[in-house]
């Protein structure tokens, strides 16, 4: 499968797990420790919109802002540096991730609106874990007043506001909790 290229100035949905569905994030303190490779790899080269990190996957979505070929580097020497620290403490070797971070363009507005949706409720769709309270998820710190490298004004700009932007998920997260209740 050829994996389409990144290019500047477009938003993508980037996202992975591990190898066979495995185990990326064994701790709080890995989720801690990728989020500041996070920082280090990629500021200046992309502009982070939101993203989740799950216990054996992650989403990020971010726009493009350096050439492309210097921000997909960024991002292979995020996650090698990642892999090699988890191999490291976990005493493992081989691949953490499945080959290749998956890329996909965003096209329209709607389409970042509902991604981001999907992005931060990811912890209730997956395992039920309360969304607003999840610590590794863009979500408390876009609706936060403290300093962070994220996007905030553009992702509340796009929701029409903080107080909209909260209504719209837990309007959504009503839904994922009336599917747990059915099955």
């Amino acid at each position: 499968m050829k994996l389409e290229a990144l290019e500047q100035e477009k938003y993508y949905h980037i996202y992975n797990r591990g190898i066979n569905g495995n185990t990326i994030f064994f701790s709080n303190d890995n989720k801690s420790y990728f989020l500041s490779k996070l920082k280090k790899y990629l500021e200046n080269k992309v502009e982070i919109l939101a993203y989740c990190l799950l216990s054996n996957h992650f989403h990020l979505i971010v726009k493009i802002i350096t050439k492309p070929s210097i921000a997909t580097q960024s991002f292979s020497n995020l996650f090698n540096a990642y892999a090699k620290a988890i191999n490291k403490q976990q005493k493992r070797t081989g691949s953490l991730f499945e080959k290749h971070f998956k890329r996909i363009e965003l096209k329209n507005e709607k389409y970042l609106q509902n991604l981001i949706l999907y992005v931060h409720l990811n912890p209730m769709k997956h395992f039920n874990i309360d969304f607003e309270s999840y610590k590794y998820s863009s979500y408390p710190s876009i609706l936060s007043d403290k300093p962070t490298t994220l996007k905030r004004n553009d992702v509340l700009q796009l929701f029409d506001g903080k107080e909209n932007f909260k209504y719209v998920h837990q309007q959504k997260n009503l839904e994922i909790e009336e599917k747990f209740k059915l099955e």
